[in-house]
């Protein structure tokens, strides 16, 4: 080794340490030479996969395994390692006979549990979810192994070691009733439980049918849990939030038994969390429930991964990457091999996606049936309602609203959908109309109660001495209403009904069937004991005309959820619903959630948006966005729109605004790619 070899080695690790964001660390002992008998045999190498912010050093490194750890430093364990002068928390990748850089590897530093908490499974998912999200391995991992509790590490291995090879999730029969029923009305839904029990992977998109005495969602989910389970295979299924969970759980307990499964949902706590995690990682059951982590659940032989409702946007992760639940489990559906089944009220054109392509098949009722179970549904925006209330356009509760409300309240509860919680979250002028800022940051002004005073919605500061800045006036009008404001609203217009409400932090999961005014927000609705006799869908032009590519996809999942609560027309439920939009309210109407998806599909296919295709954005000061792209050297097929000035957010560090650039390319043929 010449001179200039030897400095740029020496200068290596000072290089590294300053790139990584951690001091120096001293010179590391030369291990070359070291006997065999300190390392473990065989495989004395172990490729760890560091739990670390740091973008480029999204890899894996090499490390040798002292032979005191060779049985507890199993592929999946957490361990302990230094790096660059840190003592750094890491996964064990795999274990390995040789390394390239042998001559000065570093020694684990301890392992600190043997359980395999990342299988080799959900390490290479989370590489497939971190390559297409453009984000990195460790920050997937973080999402999908719940943080360490080392008593519940202790219980679980006291427990394997005192019984070696026991599980409660293997038995391949189990007691009980089966919910096979709830496909039966379905054309595809047998054949499709059958090739599921009799050990295949089909794929299906659901269009759950509304208002079924029998078998609502959750059975249908439940049915193809247990046919997978019964079959001597796993399952995983996520929902969007705890309501909904705690639904799923039971239909599910009731197929298969409350001891074969356990949910993975944060507001369960840290330690409850990670025992029925680890009972999964260790294949004690083969069935998880659960929210958005739940993706990942470590489960032996995968036989299905399940989702309900895969538009709603809960399901999306809100820390990087920000990947989506239905990506994760596409992903997961092809690398595993396993069956995927995407079921609700509303077909997002994603999901109608997969059934164009032949990904997956389409399993509805036919028309007749649907007609059967559907609620009667009526547009105070059609020729024959306009005819009999001119000002049904203007009127916030139109007439043909207040009637079905005060005849659904004879026979049971009615469900009032708003869009807004709060009260009155927006102000405006009185006098010219203009929307109320802040003075200090210019963030809207909106009251929480009747008698509240204006506070901004930004900062929180309240406008006592507030005054327009294009008038001078003082005065204030309510712009949008709130679900508290609209309760109070209903409450004097029918004073002998019981006002429920239902929104922000106080979200109700059932009420009971006797008459009542239930004032909920889009997916805090509460189902009601024996179903909804009506259902007012309010401010359905103000969710229509949101400026987003997904507001009519949106609005119409919401209105759908909303309309499947409610009792079927022979029964008397009857809903109405305020929205002049031609496109939404027709499939509305019509019961058609496929058709609009569809339509929605080819829409953005002509006009080059996703699903149709992949796009990326990216933010920052208009150099940097420049430079960016430069250095991207993207290929010709890809489009590039922008660079185009954001809102104001203040200035940048180079002293313009921040701006940002999109790109688009053309979607692969495969759905899950």
């Amino acid at each position: 080794m010449t001179r200039e070899d030897a400095e740029a080695a020496a200068e290596a690790p000072r290089q590294l340490s300053l790139l990584s964001g951690f001091p120096p660390r001293p010179p590391r002992p030369d291990t070359k030479g070291v006997g065999a008998a300190l390392l473990a045999e065989p495989d004395p190498v172990a490729r760890v996969l560091l739990d670390t912010h740091v973008p480029h050093l999204d890899r894996a490194f090499d490390y040798a395994v002292p032979a005191e750890l060779a049985d507890t430093a199993v592929p999946g364990a957490r361990v302990k390692v230094g790096f660059a002068g840190q003592e750094l928390t890491g996964y064990v990748l795999e274990r390995a006979a040789d390394s390239e850089v042998m001559a000065r590897i570093q020694p684990l530093r301890r392992v600190l549990s043997p359980l395999p908490v990342l299988t080799p499974e959900i390490a290479l998912l989370a590489e497939d979810i971190a390559a297409r999200a453009a984000g990195t391995t460790a920050d997937v991992v973080r999402l999908a192994v719940p943080p360490r509790v080392a008593r519940v590490e202790k219980e679980v291995e006291q427990r394997l070691a005192e019984a070696p090879g026991h599980s409660t999730g293997l038995s391949p029969h189990v007691p009980g009733p089966s919910h096979d029923a709830a496909l039966a009305d379905y054309a595809g839904g047998p054949e499709f439980l059958a090739e599921l029990g009799a050990g295949g992977a089909p794929r299906a998109v659901v269009e759950v049918l509304p208002a079924h005495p029998a078998h609502d969602w959750t059975d249908v989910l439940a049915a193809a849990i247990g046919a997978a389970w019964r079959a001597g295979r796993g399952a995983v299924a996520v929902v969007a939030d705890q309501k909904a969970l705690a639904r799923l759980e039971r239909s599910v307990v009731d197929e298969i038994g409350a001891e074969h499964l356990v949910r993975l949902h944060a507001e369960d706590g840290p330690t409850p969390r990670y025992r029925a995690f680890l009972a999964a990682a260790t294949g004690q059951v083969r069935v998880v429930l659960g929210t958005r982590s739940a993706a990942y659940a470590p489960v032996d032989d995968l036989g299905l991964v399940a989702c309900f409702d895969d538009g709603d946007e809960n399901l999306v992760e809100q820390r990087a990457p920000y990947q989506h639940v239905r990506d994760v489990l596409l992903l997961r559906a092809g690398r595993s091999g396993c069956g995927a089944l995407f079921a609700g009220h509303a077909v997002s054109p994603e999901a109608q996606r997969l059934v164009v392509s032949g990904w997956a098949r389409r399993l509805a009722p036919a028309r007749e049936v649907l007609r059967v179970h559907m609620p009667r549904i009526v547009s105070t925006a059609d020729s024959f309602h306009a005819a009999r209330d001119p000002l049904a356009s203007r009127a916030r509760l139109p007439e043909t609203a207040y009637r079905a409300a005060r005849e659904g309240l004879e026979r049971g509860p009615v469900l009032v959908q708003v869009a807004r919680a709060g009260y009155a979250p927006h102000l405006a002028c009185e006098r010219c109309r203009e929307p109320a800022r802040c003075t200090a940051c210019d963030g809207p002004l909106g009251v929480v109660s009747r008698r509240g005073v204006p506070r901004c919605g930004w900062c929180g500061r309240s406008a006592h001495s507030w005054a327009c800045a294009a008038c001078g006036s003082r005065r204030m009008r309510l712009v949008t209403v709130g679900a508290l404001r609209t309760a109070e609203e209903l409450g004097r217009a029918f004073p002998q009904v019981p006002v429920v409400a239902s929104s922000g932090e106080a979200v109700r999961a059932e009420v009971p069937g006797s008459p009542a005014l239930v004032v909920a927000t889009p997916g805090a609705e509460p189902v009601a004991e024996g179903g909804y006799a009506a259902a007012l869908l309010l401010d359905g032009n103000q969710m229509l005309m949101r400026p987003a590519l997904r507001a009519a996809e949106q609005t119409l999942r919401r209105w759908f959820n909303a309309a499947a609560l409610v009792r079927r027309a022979r029964d008397g439920g009857v809903v109405v619903v305020t929205a002049e939009h031609e496109s939404a309210v027709g499939a509305f109407v019509r019961w058609d959630p496929a058709g609009h998806a569809e339509r929605e599909l080819v829409e953005r296919q002509a006009l080059g948006l996703p699903p149709a295709v992949r796009s990326a954005a990216l933010t920052g000061p208009a150099a940097a966005v420049a430079a960016f792209l430069a250095d991207l050297e993207l290929p010709a097929a890809v489009r590039v729109i922008g660079p185009t000035p954001l809102e104001d957010h203040g200035a940048g560090p180079d002293g313009g605004r921040p701006r940002t650039g999109r790109c688009c390319s053309s979607a692969t043929a495969w759905p899950g790619r």
